[in-house]
């Protein structure tokens, strides 16, 4: 065993020699040799808010505003100390577990880590580049998402682009669930890096929070000059690294020559198992895992570089170290490629047009869903390949691409067995999705959440009532100008709908009878989000309680117009009722919310607070 490992020592090494400079060699060396660490000069520590949002994958907020919206988090804080509900901090989309229950969430991908908790992120840049001495994240509402702080060796201010982007960890952990949902600083222990940094990543998993978690500022604390060198870690063997040449496969096999010549030593029994069964055994082997068995012996090899063991392919965990080199690697195997899972992949020039197109080009022919959400590098002649490409495929997630120009979603149209289309905070206009929705009828869900730039929600309702009949979730998330007769169009000719969000959609007014009217044709109704809609009253939800016996969501955040009565007949006509959020309803108090949690213990009865 200690031979072997002293193979594969020897091998990292030889790799990190040839992919780094002389310099870096000979510095790796002196550091194993001598075993101590390097002291430098230690500068006096800055302390800075970020100076600029830069990306980020989901808000709860508007487009158009600031109210929880991600750009909160640049500058000081707006609230902290102070705990409770606030619109001047940032709010990501989605909590808790049940939005992973509906039916429009797709599937989760096999051979997903066990580390990879991340759900959303966001980007800040600073203003100073330093080596981080610590992190301090200002949570005021439902703190404990944060699962992994990471800091990039690019100044995302600088005017020259990068040529070499690195990701490097400062701190990860597991999805939390604080007790209490006060305000809170958070401060975890980080990794020194050997870099200087003013681009930070804060990445987040909610599913464990009872509401939305919200953030105030975040402060990057460190020194301008490197204060000590870290002990020599062994280098991490990535997938660009994972070659499967004669020679990888030849040095692996050297402790076991006798003489000059090598001698056949066996697998024992193991190549005497099913092949099937072998396949089974590497099923359960991470990506990256299953890329360095490959460089054990041939037996292996032809194992793992089997198209069945690619049926499915999430590269999202990874994102930050994957680039056109990594498609390549992986394009040989991929040809039987049925999902794929590229989201946040490629960003600052790590993908291009040529590795991406070259990739979907030979293995887009099977491929029946792909996910792209926060993909950057997207642009026309990128969805251009998609539609030549992909022939078969039914799922497409565009959310949050922001940087795709109009233009370039009238290529959807040719993807005409589409059943599940996310365009959340797009940049697709009134024409495109009109033409989506011509040719792809067999649409199930759609989700147009915060694309402002659709001028007639209206219109696209009646396209929709006209020709996607199937359609079984929709999300018109702060769509500004749906009236209540694009809704009773809409109602009338999707009533397989079972999911419908119209949360923050203000021309829609219960005095027009729009939601009774929905109640009654929608029985197959599970989530319904009526979010900051004053108007919702005791008759809307008296007949939503008669109508849609099947509700197993229901946000009527806001109004203040529903009575206790009203809710109690609600809870007791819907028995499979899992989520009702009363958040600012000025008839509900935290007293009635306490007596219909007692008298309904399996409803998750949210009510947020101000203080």
């Amino acid at each position: 065993m200690l031979t072997l490992m002293s193979m594969f020592y020897y091998i990292c090494l030889r790799r990190r020699s040839r992919s780094g400079t002389r310099g870096e060699a000979l510095t790796s060396r002196r550091a194993v040799e001598s075993g101590q660490r390097a002291v430098l000069p230690v500068s006096v520590e800055v302390e800075q808010y970020a100076k600029e949002v830069l990306d980020f994958s989901s808000h709860y907020g508007s487009e158009n505003s600031m109210s929880y919206t991600m750009w909160n988090l640049a500058g000081v804080p707006n609230v902290y100390p102070s705990s409770g509900d606030f619109t001047q901090t940032a709010v990501f989309r989605a909590y808790g577990k049940w939005w992973e229950q509906c039916a429009s969430a797709p599937p989760p991908f096999r051979r997903t880590p066990k580390g990879f908790h991340s759900q959303d992120y966001i980007e800040l840049g600073f203003e100073e580049p330093v080596y981080p001495t610590a992190v301090d994240v200002l949570e005021t509402y439902y703190p404990g998402a944060i699962v992994q702080i990471m800091a990039c060796s690019h100044n995302p201010f600088s005017q020259n682009p990068p040529t070499d982007v690195r990701w490097e960890v400062l701190w990860s952990g597991e999805p939390t669930k604080v007790l209490t949902p006060q305000a809170r600083q958070f401060s975890p222990n980080i990794k020194h890096i050997n870099f200087p940094t003013n681009l930070l990543r804060i990445e987040v998993n909610s599913s464990l929070l009872d509401y939305y978690t919200e953030l105030d500022a975040v402060i990057l604390r460190g020194v301008k000059e490197r204060p000590m060198l870290a002990r020599y870690k062994m280098p991490i063997i990535d997938i660009n690294d994972l070659s499967d040449s004669e020679e990888e496969l030849s040095d692996l096999g050297g402790p076991f020559r006798q003489g000059g010549e090598a001698k056949r030593t066996g697998n024992g029994y193991f190549d005497k198992l099913p092949y099937e069964l072998i396949q089974l055994i590497l099923s359960h082997l991470t990506l990256p895992d299953l890329c360095r068995l490959a460089q054990s012996c041939k037996l292996l090899h032809q194992h793992c570089c089997d198209p069945l063991q690619y049926t499915q392919l999430s590269l999202q965990p990874y994102w930050g170290w994957l680039s056109d080199a990594s498609l390549g690697h992986l394009q040989s195997r991929c040809t039987l490629l049925q999902r794929l899972n590229l989201s946040w992949i490629g960003n600052r020039g790590a993908l291009t047009l040529t590795g991406f197109s070259s990739f979907m080009k030979a293995c887009g022919q099977s491929l029946g869903s792909l996910e792209l959400s926060c993909c950057h590098f997207l642009n026309e002649p990128c969805l251009e390949v998609i539609s030549q490409t992909c022939p078969g495929l039914q799922e497409l997630n565009l959310s949050s691409c922001d940087r795709l120009q109009p233009q370039a979603f009238t290529h959807i149209s040719k993807l005409t067995r589409l059943r599940r289309l996310v365009l959340y905070r797009t940049k697709i206009e009134q024409t495109a999705i009109l033409s989506v929705l011509t040719f792809c009828t067999e649409l199930r869900h759609l989700n147009l959440g915060s694309c402002v730039r659709i001028d007639d929600y209206d219109v696209v309702a009646s396209m929709l009532a006209a020709r996607c009949y199937s359609l079984r979730s929709l999300d018109l998330w702060r769509c500004r100008n749906l009236t209540d007769r694009g809704l009773a169009e809409l109602v009338t000719g999707c009533r397989m709908l079972e999911e419908l969000d119209l949360g923050w959609c203000p021309t829609l007014q219960s005095s027009t009878g729009c939601f009774q009217h929905l109640a009654r044709n929608l029985p197959r109704l599970r989530k319904l989000f009526l979010t900051a809609n004053r108007t919702v009253c005791d008759s809307d939800v008296e007949e939503l309680a008669a109508g849609c016996p099947s509700l197993q969501h229901l946000d009527i955040l806001g109004t203040r117009l529903v009575s206790p009565a009203s809710l109690k007949k609600l809870l007791q006509a819907c028995p499979r009722l899992l989520l009702l959020d009363l958040s600012f309803c000025s008839q509900i108090d935290m007293r009635v919310v306490q007596e219909l949690s007692g008298l309904f213990p399996n409803v998750a009865i949210k009510k947020s607070f101000t203080q």
